[in-house]
């Protein structure tokens, strides 16, 4: 018989966020990606009538994350305030944050860690009386790299 971890993909509903702050939950994370810049280059005396092509440098996406907005609660706003003053005097406000995708029994399972990240935008959902829907923020996260473990 097949080992069925083996056979079916991963859920992407259970995951954790360990970003700093006090309160962990989150509904949304986006924006876990990489890509490698494309160098291309032509001698004018090249016999082919096409660019080469090589890699460049890396680019990591920004993530957003997601979660519902409670009374008293303005760490996401807090930690951007830190990046007014953006030479880090006093106050250093880039952090290493893991954000993990959970097995069945709360185990990680992949685990992204995000170098040097800091806050470049916090947003907050549309006020509207005519919806009932549960009040967003959302934190946009910028890093300087992404490390992937498959634990």
């Amino acid at each position: 018989m097949a080992d069925p971890v083996k056979i079916y993909p991963l859920p992407k509903f259970h995951f954790s966020v360990n970003w700093g702050g006090t309160r962990l939950g989150f509904t949304e994370v986006s924006g876990l990606e990489v890509a490698t810049t494309v160098i291309e280059y032509r001698e004018g005396s090249s016999p082919r009538y096409n660019k080469t092509k090589q890699p460049g440098m890396t680019k990591y996406g920004n993530i957003i994350l997601k979660r519902g907005l409670f009374v008293g609660d303005l760490e996401f706003f807090t930690w951007w305030q830190k990046t007014y003053f953006f030479q880090e005097q006093s106050a250093s406000f880039r952090r290493t944050i893991g954000i993990e995708l959970l097995n069945e029994e709360h185990k990680p399972v992949f685990t992204w860690e995000l170098a040097n990240a800091w806050p470049c935008r916090v947003k907050w959902g549309e006020l509207n009386a005519e919806e009932n829907q549960v009040m967003l923020e959302e934190l946009e996260i910028t890093h300087e790299g992404l490390v992937l473990q498959a634990d």
